[in-house]
């Protein structure tokens, strides 16, 4: 694989700069890029890459996201590697080429063409996105949190509901400053937790006229038996208890079968009011992963990939992180959608490219599971760590949880930016927070 035709470097394509495909496009470009044996191209829709484990915590307006985003166009000059704005659309397998659509911008100007980009090694990294399973009203009354866009939507919805409340004449209208977030996963459970801290600070901030412990009503709605249900029960257990002890609303055993304009319609017939919906319930992969040249996708849209994370059908196409069906034959299932994963099969296949370009057999990944961290904002961290490494699971929480949710996001980091930067960042951070407010206001 390492001699081209024409004696060119071997053409790396990844499409999705998310967790996985932004930390392998830059530690190819450090090492292929470099050296001149490959040339290296990421390719998303998006200016800016924001890990998305942080989103809700964008929402609630308890990170700022420019002192988070990573430009694309900054970190490739930096990491020897090209960035090509716009959206996948097609693949050609046979004339081994990506379609990427025109990119547009917020006016409606053309900024770029619809483009193709010629590839000898292929890797999709697309993430996934929330799957409603076609739940009536969700698409026109509920927000998701997906993209930093839909992130900064919510905050400002959030920050203008409160201010909206202090500043009329008449009672509260049912719905008004009501919250109800379907589904009890991480990002559920750890969106209720920061808004019940965000929302006090800002109505702290003057807005004296909204009673935060009686105006404003937290509730989480959860489909399975309890929240967290793809973790261990005590788990479970802890959250919801700390969860109820804020004050929020724990619905479980409750399927939602409408989303209204003013609230959420359960399948047994409760109406719960709420001015903000957020579906967090279930993922899916992009539609359009099953249009590319008959590539195998399972039911929720996730490409087919063998041990080596390489496609079912084509050698030269490669699939990680969230939209990839990869096995996991320990558990006789898939390798479930977390930032661990596509951080893992990012180093993975930083090494099986090498291999691959030296003409040598590659090797099969194997997830190692180092079990679950739930960040509850200000209040907790819960988890189990080694989840699949030990006999038993070993349950932390409390400070030296969090200081281990903290260190996944730091990892994230020195994958991109060297110990160096992290650190100089971090230590700004820590300055800048305090002469500012601990919660976004706009």
């Amino acid at each position: 694989m390492g001699t081209q035709a024409g004696n060119r470097p071997h053409r790396i394509v990844i499409v999705g700069g998310g967790a996985g495909g932004l930390e392998l496009a830059t530690r190819l470009g450090d090492t292929l890029g470099r050296r001149g044996k490959a040339d290296v191209t990421l390719i998303d829709r998006n200016r800016t890459h924001i890990w998305k484990p942080k989103l809700h915590e964008i929402a609630v307006g308890s990170m700022d996201i420019g002192d988070h985003e990573v430009g694309y166009l900054a970190q490739a000059h930096w990491h020897r590697f090209h960035f090509r704005i716009g959206e996948m659309t097609g693949l050609d397998r046979a004339q081994r080429l990506v379609h990427v659509a025109p990119f547009i911008d917020a006016e409606g100007q053309e900024v770029t063409p619809a483009r193709s980009f010629a590839y000898d090694t292929l890797i999709i990294s697309v993430g996934s996105q929330s799957n409603d399973f076609g739940t009536p009203g969700v698409r026109e009354n509920a927000m998701k949190l997906e993209t930093p866009a839909d992130a900064r939507r919510f905050h400002v919805r959030m920050v203008n509901a409160c201010v909206r409340a202090h500043a009329q004449g008449t009672p509260l209208r049912p719905e008004q400053l009501h919250v109800a977030i379907i589904g009890a996963g991480a990002t559920g459970v750890e969106l209720a937790a920061e808004l019940h801290h965000t929302t006090r600070e800002v109505v702290a901030y003057g807005l004296d006229r909204v009673d935060a412990d009686k105006d404003i009503k937290l509730s989480v709605i959860e489909a399975a038996p309890r929240v967290l249900p793809a973790l261990p029960e005590r788990l479970s257990s802890s959250t919801e208890k700390l969860l109820r002890s804020l004050g929020v609303d724990v619905h479980t055993n409750a399927k939602v079968a409408e989303v209204l304009p003013g609230g959420v319609r359960l399948a047994d017939g409760r109406m719960l009011p709420a001015e903000l919906v957020v579906w967090a319930a279930g993922v899916k992969g992009p539609e359009f992963l099953t249009r590319l040249d008959g590539l195998e996708t399972n039911r929720i849209n996730q490409l087919l990939v063998r041990q080596t994370l390489q496609t079912t059908l084509d050698d030269n196409i490669f699939a990680l992180g969230d939209c990839a069906a990869c096995p996991w034959p320990e558990k006789n299932g898939f390798v479930p959608p977390r930032a661990q994963a596509a951080h893992q099969q990012a180093s993975h296949l930083l090494k099986q490219i090498r291999r691959r370009l030296d003409g040598k057999p590659l090797q099969d990944y194997r997830y190692q599971d180092f079990g679950s961290l739930v960040s509850l904002g200000e209040f907790s961290t819960v988890g189990n760590m080694m989840g699949g490494l030990a006999k038993g699971d070993l349950f932390i929480e409390g400070r030296f949880a969090k200081l281990m949710y903290t260190s996944l996001y730091k990892m994230h980091e020195l994958a991109l930016h060297g110990w160096v930067k992290v650190a100089l960042d971090t230590l700004a951070r820590m300055i800048t927070r305090r002469t500012e407010p601990h919660v976004k206001l706009h």
